[in-house]
């Protein structure tokens, strides 16, 4: 049951509160819980002057500061504490708080447990951003007010109350954001479940209970959705509270989303056609079909049907950037995973020039050579991890007798220069680096930007 702002308005009112990294999300929050009259210190790693006009503008509101190195070393006395999402619960100050009596929470914990909109959220390794924004797009054509937030959009809480009972709220979430809440979303959609973030998680165990969580708190009249293609989310059908739908493209499915003689249904009902949806792979036909399901209770088939047609994809995912003497070159800097890199190359129909490499999340890539190979006809690799994916890669193909040429860049720009060089008229250039961008990048859109500026000028 939803609980009523006013609560948590008096409950924070007063209260020594800490929150744990000044970040995009964070620093919103900082104001808000200023506003709502909270005794606020803000803790970084970051130093005051990384922080620049943002530390000048806390100080002013009587926030107080505490940044360097040792800063969790303070983290003690405060009545309620909100944590950045990739913060694990089980940091030695973290218990050490807890212990002591401190409320350990977060901004997208708090929202969910107040926000008076029904809450429709996604999660899952791959797709979630496209889902998002899927479900997004289809209930705003039907005319609702429609908020979107989580690792998209802006963050939400300090909008809280604005949004009344008739708006309806879309929040992608990652397993970070999962891992510790104890509420969960009225329509929750996991999209499929494989190996990641096991650079942050202790085990695979551990990353699919934080995903579970999104449903785990559902009351009964909640909705699950879950794709039956996948083994790790099939099998969660029986942990379900409420009702749960179900998804497939191998599967006719009676209550819930399948593809079938090139139509993409809804409960036994047709939306459209596979030759008129401009998303390019089947992994985009599984993302329509969870978001047919997500919003089946609230969206006529005709809008569905609009959206399905017209939407043409999410920045930064199998995104087009331009042709080049016949040579097309596609932006899929999303790809941090192997396993939606290989969703990005099973949408292609033929072998591409495919470049890769980046952070590594300690996430094994013989599937990725295993199952990608053929689908590669040029590997490109950089980044950190460019040594490993290329031991994969070598492995899998010496004992299959099989020939793909493995080349080593230092840099993006000398990656795609050197696909530039080796590319003929026909052919495909995919930036898909299934892992994260943090060795060389801020972030995956930084990365993406700078894949279409360079291509750009070439």
């Amino acid at each position: 049951m939803k609980k009523n702002f006013d609560i948590f308005k008096k409950f924070i009112r007063g209260k020594k509160t800490a929150v744990v990294g000044i970040g995009i999300s964070n620093t919103p929050l900082i104001d808000f819980l200023v506003q709502l009259g909270a005794q606020v210190s803000a803790f970084d790693r970051k130093k005051e002057n990384e922080l620049g006009e943002t530390a000048i503008e806390f100080r002013k509101k009587g926030v107080n500061l505490v940044l360097g190195e040792d800063y969790l070393d303070n983290l003690k006395g405060f009545e309620v504490i909100f944590k950045t999402p990739s913060m694990r619960i089980d940091s030695p100050a973290l218990v050490k708080a807890k212990e002591e009596g401190s409320y350990i929470t977060s901004e997208m914990e708090e929202f969910v447990r107040y926000c008076p909109a029904k809450i429709y959220g996604i999660t899952g390794s791959d797709g979630k951003t496209t889902t998002t924004t899927l479900v997004y797009n289809m209930l705003k054509e039907q005319g609702y007010k429609t908020w979107v937030g989580g690792n998209i959009g802006t963050p939400l809480f300090t909008n809280i109350e604005e949004m009344s009972m008739d708006d309806r709220v879309v929040l992608e979430l990652s397993s970070f954001q999962l891992m510790t809440m104890n509420v969960s979303p009225e329509i929750s959609v996991i999209t499929n479940l494989s190996p990641n973030h096991l650079d942050i998680h202790k085990d695979m165990d551990e990353y699919v209970e934080a995903k579970k969580n999104i449903f785990k708190y559902q009351e009964e009249s909640g909705l699950l959705i879950l794709n039956q293609d996948n083994e790790l989310t099939n099998s969660m059908t029986e942990e379900a509270n409420g009702e749960t739908y179900l998804f497939s493209i191998r599967k006719d499915v009676v209550q819930g989303g399948c593809f079938k003689n090139n139509k993409l249904y809804i409960n036994e009902e047709a939306v459209c056609d596979l030759n008129e949806i401009k998303l390019k792979g089947m992994h985009n036909v599984e993302n329509l079909l969870a978001a047919f399901c997500a919003v089946s209770g609230d969206v006529e088939i005709k809008n569905m049907r609009k959206v399905a047609t017209t939407f043409a994809g999410v920045e930064h995912r199998c995104e087009f950037v331009r042709e080049i003497g016949g040579v097309k070159y596609y932006n899929d800097s999303i790809a941090s995973s192997p396993s939606r890199t290989l969703a990005g190359l099973n949408a292609f129909e033929k072998p591409v020039i495919l470049i890769a490499g980046g952070y590594d999340k300690k996430i094994p890539f013989e599937p990725l050579a295993e199952e990608g190979y053929h689908k590669i006809k040029i590997l490109i690799l950089i980044g950190a991890t460019k040594y490993k994916i290329k031991e994969a890669f070598e492995n899998f193909v010496r004992d299959k007798d099989i020939e793909l040429p493995i080349i080593i860049e230092d840099t993006l720009e000398s990656a795609i220069y050197k696909a530039r060089e080796i590319a003929s008229s026909g052919d495909i250039v995919t930036l898909s680096p299934a892992c994260a961008s943090f060795d060389m990048f801020a972030n995956f859109e930084i990365r993406g930007n700078v894949f279409k500026d360079i291509v750009g000028k070439i």
